[in-house]
């Protein structure tokens, strides 16, 4: 039906989006503490940058890509994540050539086609955080303590921090070889989906949340035992860094993450408190993804946090987000010329800075005081003849009644005070 929102969406209402602006305002302060910048990016993009750059045997690209043919006959897909973007970005507008590191941040609405479940939609919305240029384990602990930081703050209790390395292509392939040579007399006990990967991507099967799965991996071997030096120096680098940062964490084996283009560090921030889908924040290091999207060699490393989820998992933690002020001043009036002396009053004190509102619905000044206190004005002031006529208005303060009078030219000063 025309007034059902389409399956997997969701409106937001004038009554809830307070809870939206309070957690965009904490990210973005956030966000400008540890030196990052808001990027922008269009909601739409090349097919291509996410077959090349999340990997055509994701489950993203594979089945939640929302991918059409525009007029031109080019195909445009719906953004469903937030990193290959402004990967692309950075490579468009030859962001390289500028001394590095580059740090930016998002805030995204993201499309995919899947199963809508408590906590995650078709039309999603996310926080993101990336930095290019560096190597240095620094950065990944640095990216990490922002999530750590803004979790925190945002009231979100029984939260682990679970790290792993995914490592790079030349230890991965051991890696891989070992796994399939583990799981080839397991092969027709796997789902259907773990026995695609089984040819695309057996680290994926690491992941499953199939329990038949997870056992029959149980004792598979991990990537931490195959990393090259490298790798594991990098580790190690990034277990001391948070150290220092004072951030606790546990090494799971099992973070494969569910994009093709991680190398090194992958890590989940994970709470207890919705349930199954328990992570609230994922993310970790990408060095191939600028070449291959078609910059130079640029090593990266971010992540993505779910604002769905976030809300969902502060309102489990018993946070409560405090309300938006209301209505600085009402003005309230009686007649025909009291209401252009209000309009008048209503524009100052505006270009003043004030939020004023009026009754636009012919209520008598009973109601309109009923409505003063529905909109939680602070002041309320009456304009009826005798103040027309002697130029002095009353302030009513609402909450503790307290009176003033004032002349009208006097007003937004008054009130300034």
């Amino acid at each position: 039906m025309l007034t059902n929102a389409p399956k997997g969406t969701k409106d937001t209402m004038p009554d809830q989006v307070y809870k939206w602006h309070y957690i965009e305002e904490k990210f973005a302060e956030i966000c400008r503490r540890y030196g990052f910048k808001e990027i922008r990016t269009p909601i739409f993009e090349h097919t291509e940058l996410f077959q090349r750059g999340v990997g055509d045997t994701t489950d993203i690209v594979q089945k939640e890509m929302y991918t059409f043919k525009d007029f031109g006959n080019r195909s445009i897909t719906l953004r469903p994540e937030g990193t290959s973007p402004v990967v692309r970005a950075f490579c468009e507008h030859k962001t390289y050539a500028d001394p590095q590191p580059t740090k930016v941040y998002y805030n995204i609405p993201c499309c995919r086609y899947e199963k809508p479940q408590s906590g995650r939609l078709r039309e999603f919305h996310q926080f993101g955080v990336e930095t290019f240029g560096t190597m240095n384990m620094m950065a990944d602990a640095e990216i990490i303590a922002i999530g750590y930081d803004f979790i925190k703050e945002m009231g979100i209790t029984d939260v682990e921090l679970q790290i792993n390395s995914v490592g790079c292509p030349e230890c991965r392939g051991k890696h891989r070889e070992a796994l399939k040579d583990f799981l080839k007399p397991k092969y027709d006990e796997l789902c259907p989906t773990c026995q695609e990967r089984y040819h695309t991507n057996p680290m994926r099967i690491l992941d499953c949340k199939s329990p038949i799965d997870q056992e029959l991996v149980k004792d598979a071997p991990m990537m931490l035992d195959y990393l090259c030096d490298d790798c594991k120096q990098a580790f190690e680098e990034l277990k001391a860094n948070l150290d220092a940062f004072g951030i606790e964490y546990v090494v799971n084996p099992k973070i494969v993450r569910g994009l093709d283009y991680y190398t090194k560090t992958a890590f989940e921030f994970v709470t207890t408190k919705i349930g199954a889908q328990g992570t609230v924040c994922g993310g970790g290091r990408y060095d191939g993804l600028v070449e291959e999207i078609g910059g130079p060699s640029t090593p990266g490393v971010g992540w993505g946090m779910g604002k769905e989820r976030i809300l969902m998992t502060m309102e489990a933690c018993g946070f409560e987000i405090p309300k938006e002020p209301g209505t600085d001043v009402f003005i309230a009036f009686q007649g025909e010329d009291c209401k252009l002396a209000a309009l008048k009053l209503m524009k100052e004190l505006r270009e003043s800075g004030f939020s004023v509102q009026m009754d636009v619905m012919g209520r008598n000044l009973k109601n309109q005081f009923k409505l003063a206190n529905r909109i939680d004005a602070a002041k309320t002031i009456v304009i009826g003849e005798s103040e027309l006529e002697s130029g002095m208005l009353t302030i009513k303060d609402m909450e503790s009644g307290e009176q003033t009078e004032v002349a009208m030219d006097q007003i937004a000063a008054e009130l300034a005070k």
